[in-house]
């Protein structure tokens, strides 16, 4: 049974602007009973995932302080941004030491910070970047999307839509 996380989202207004967010990208809370006890809250946005091209892409934000994608074969890979390690050092059978850095995931511990997060990344990389996608999945071809514009053009009535994440603003066509 799906846990419906809607009451989560009134009375406190960063969490109200997310929803409404939620509304407008046609994004649905699609967490179950289990993932709702574990802290977990897990949304599907109106876009086939690549992969599959037969799901809709699940994204989710986790307790621990991990946003994921949910949906990418066998592993969830991680959304959050990368940091560079605390160095570690190992010990040679010589006596010397050797240095060893890796990059982390940079963990995001409060919860509307990581729905806030999670909403500018899906706008960012799966909205926009996936453009020429409609809601149900299908795919518009370049050339086709291209003709359009240009008839748009000759009735002297171009399109454009803009959208501001985080300050950088991003024309979609």
């Amino acid at each position: 049974m799906k846990q419906n996380n809607k009451w989560k989202y009134q009375g406190d207004s960063r969490y109200e602007k997310v929803y409404e967010k939620m509304q407008l990208l046609g994004i649905q809370d699609v967490t179950t009973d289990r993932q709702h006890k574990n802290g977990t809250i897990t949304w599907e946005l109106p876009i086939k995932n690549w992969n599959s091209g037969k799901t809709n892409i699940e994204v989710a934000s986790f307790s621990t302080g991990y946003v994921r994608n949910n949906n990418s074969g066998y592993s969830n890979y991680q959304l959050n941004k990368r940091c560079q390690g605390e160095p570690e050092y190992f010990k040679l059978s010589n006596g010397d030491y050797r240095k060893f850095e890796t990059r982390t995931c940079k963990l995001i511990p409060i919860e509307i910070d990581r729905l806030e997060y999670l909403i500018s990344y899906c706008l960012k990389n799966y909205y926009i970047k996936n453009a020429n996608q409609v809601p149900n999945g299908d795919f518009v071809p370049k050339w086709k999307y291209e003709n359009d514009i240009r008839n748009a053009v000759v009735e002297n009535t171009t399109p454009e839509v803009k959208v501001i994440v985080n300050g950088h603003r991003y024309n979609v066509i």
